[in-house]
């Protein structure tokens, strides 16, 4: 085929297009406009002290985020001083724990202490109850998220006891901390 033929065609085409009904519009449902948006500026959710029901020790929460529906997620940054710790508790949706800082223990019900350390990710699966804190030298952080069901995140239950807690000094990788 020629060069001038390939040409004729391309012409013959490009006008066949261009003489082609146009597809008619079909209207759209009007799409609620949603903006990315700073919810929490910096500074203006103040940290608060871990409740004596909730924890044992010195511990700091600094709630990071609760999203708005029709999420269901929270997340926030706790700090826990050496020897602080949950509660034994559950989340009906899991928990995921990012270790920031620090040395951390934090065990399942029925399963050993396991160490934690600055740059760990846990996941803990829905309803399985545990507790997590530092260890008895060293202070450690977290950022934790979980989602709420039927509204709730957490589920608290007793305090873990001493005994309970310094069995991670026996079980814990490296003898503890």
């Amino acid at each position: 085929m020629t060069m001038q033929r390939r040409a004729r065609i391309a012409t013959g085409l490009t006008i066949a297009i261009l003489l082609l009904p146009a597809a008619p519009t079909v209207a759209q449902p009007a799409k609620e406009e949603q903006a990315m948006t700073i919810l929490y500026p910096n500074g203006t959710r103040p940290s608060q002290k871990g409740p004596a029901e909730w924890f044992t020790g010195s511990v700091r929460i600094d709630p990071l985020n609760t999203a708005p529906a029709p999420a269901r997620h929270g997340v926030a940054r706790v700090t826990f001083e050496p020897g602080a710790r949950t509660a034994w508790h559950t989340h009906p949706l899991g928990q995921t724990l990012i270790v920031t800082e620090g040395v951390g223990w934090t065990q399942c019900e029925g399963g050993p202490v396991v160490e934690m350390r600055a740059g760990d990710v846990i996941w803990c699966p829905p309803g399985h109850r545990h507790w997590h804190g530092a260890t008895p030298t060293t202070a450690m952080t977290h950022i934790a998220i979980q989602e709420a069901q039927d509204g709730k995140m957490v589920e608290w239950m007793e305090h873990v006891t001493d005994d309970e807690y310094l069995a991670g000094t026996m079980e814990a990788p490296g003898g503890g901390s």
